[in-house]
């Protein structure tokens, strides 16, 4: 990614409404429908500034790669110990058969082969272990965002399903998120490409749209796993060793 993305995410990981809410979707998607053991081995891939190491430290030990020296630094003192720099796809030296949760959040689309990338992680969980995917929806949305992140693209369900079997893996379905905000999203984007305005700044809004963000977001925390949701700007998903 452009340096100005991890500097925007240091400044504002903790307080954007995107990281804020998004966090706790997962955590509950992840008490739901993960079903980790008690003290799980877990480890991010490409964890940026570690905004979500927290997060996933309430299912158990983490552990964190992640190939930018700035964010890494940042990283390991979230942490509390060294974040690994191992790049994917091959995530050389990075234990086999070992971890119960891997976590790639807005990750794999960075990754110009995808499948090698999902494949070396199936290698890498135990027996029974999961991999934990979110990746931004619809290649229709592309902008300048997608630019300065690098992202070699945006998935659609049938995309990611290729991908994900292709590497070996099933998953428990393909959920979108952030639903109850596409509609804002989707329109400032084409209003961007129409106008030639399109913005790659992603810093917070103003406090109290923030908070209205959020709070809307959020309420996605108590739908996501359970019902189906409409198209979102984004899609989540656990993968796991196919049978």
């Amino acid at each position: 990614m452009d340096r100005i993305v991890y500097d925007r995410m240091a400044a504002h990981d903790s307080t954007h409404w995107w990281y804020r809410a998004r966090r706790e979707i997962l955590s509950d998607y992840l008490t739901r429908e993960a079903g980790l053991p008690k003290d799980a081995r877990i480890l991010e891939i490409g964890c940026g500034t570690g905004h979500n190491l927290p997060m996933l430290a309430r299912f158990g030990t983490v552990e964190a790669i992640e190939i930018d020296p700035v964010a890494r630094g940042i990283a390991s003192e979230r942490l509390g110990k060294p974040v690994s720099a191992a790049p994917l796809p091959a995530l050389p030296g990075i234990e086999r058969a070992a971890y119960d949760l891997i976590a790639v959040l807005d990750v794999v689309e960075h990754i110009e082969d995808d499948v090698a990338a999902l494949a070396a992680m199936r290698g890498c969980l135990k027996p029974g272990g999961k991999i934990l995917i979110t990746v931004p929806a619809h290649q229709w949305l592309w902008s300048a965002h997608d630019v300065v992140n690098h992202h070699h693209r945006r998935y659609s369900k049938t995309t990611l399903n290729t991908a994900i079997a292709a590497a070996g893996l099933g998953h428990n379905g393909l959920r979108y998120f952030n639903s109850l905000l596409f509609p804002l999203a989707a329109a400032a984007r084409v209003a961007g490409r129409m106008t030639g305005r399109d913005d790659s700044d992603d810093s917070p809004p103003p406090k109290a749209l923030n908070t209205l963000f959020e709070t809307i977001f959020g309420w996605e925390r108590h739908l996501v796993g359970r019902l189906p949701l409409p198209p979102g700007v984004s899609i989540v998903t656990l993968a796991a060793p196919a049978a």
